[in-house]
């Protein structure tokens, strides 16, 4: 039976388990997927059990997506480019790293009817995910992209990769059509400190699914913005890696959309 991952810290929040297993049993695989807590220093060993074909594939989400790099003999073109993985397998005796992110935030942006073309963007958080999502932000069209970062070093290399964002102190604020919240802050009911009263008309996007309406959700729906949590996004990415996987492209119908 294969036996499958998805690796962070913190792990409990991840419905990932529940989604894939609900696609394994819907396609009658033989295969199980679970949830494992890892340390910086497990990274080695987790990567080991799928060379010894104890494990066939592993999702990776914080903070590992960029950390877990080293440790994988290729990345694919995508992964390579945004310089994050989240969806690791086995081909030809190597360890591929690839990433999924990118194209689910696509597709779900589609999903919202929001037109990114022509946006600016501003986004809260360099981590594992920030590269993906400016990446296709730049090829939906955004026309202006900023990012803060609690930790301004950690911005560097987004500047580097993508010379043309700007970076913003953490704590002020900049013109936006749309804000991303593409930090951590939210899964333990922590506030984004932000003056939500000041926007209006705007797009508020978290990538957290879990809790469903994070702090920052709820402040910028206070005051009649559109709101969007990352539940698409999420399904999209694992729609993707399940494919890769298994070579079945699973559905999405209003059972899945329910379950998450």
């Amino acid at each position: 039976m294969k036996k499958f991952l998805v690796i962070g810290n913190p792990i409990e929040h991840s419905l990932s388990p529940k989604l894939h297993n609900y696609w394994i049993e819907k396609n009658n695989l033989k295969a199980f997927y679970e949830k494992r807590k890892l340390n910086e220093e497990d990274i080695k060993n987790i990567i080991q059990e799928i060379r010894n074909n104890n494990i066939t594939g592993i999702n990776v989400t914080v903070p590992f997506k960029k950390l877990i790099i080293p440790f994988v003999d290729e990345l694919t073109d995508e992964a390579k480019q945004v310089q994050s993985v989240n969806t690791i397998y086995k081909k030809e005796d190597k360890i591929i790293g690839e990433n999924t992110d990118a194209r689910g935030f696509q597709e779900a942006i589609k999903m919202t009817n929001y037109t990114i073309k022509g946006k600016k963007i501003f986004i809260l958080g360099a981590g594992g995910v920030a590269s993906s999502l400016i990446y296709s932000l730049i090829n939906m069209g955004a026309t202006n992209i900023s990012l803060s970062n609690r930790t301004i070093e950690k911005t560097k290399y987004l500047k580097e990769m993508f010379p043309s964002i700007k970076i913003i102190q953490w704590g002020k604020e900049t013109d936006f059509d749309m804000i991303l919240n593409a930090t951590s802050l939210g899964l333990e009911n922590e506030t984004i400190q932000m003056n939500y009263q000041k926007h209006k008309s705007k797009f508020f996007y978290d990538i957290i699914y879990n809790p469903p309406k994070t702090n920052f959700l709820k402040g910028g729906e206070k005051f009649k913005n559109k709101i969007e949590n990352g539940k698409l996004m999420f399904i999209f990415q694992a729609q993707l890696a399940f494919k890769i996987w298994h070579g079945i492209n699973p559905k999405i119908d209003k059972e899945v959309l329910d379950l998450i």
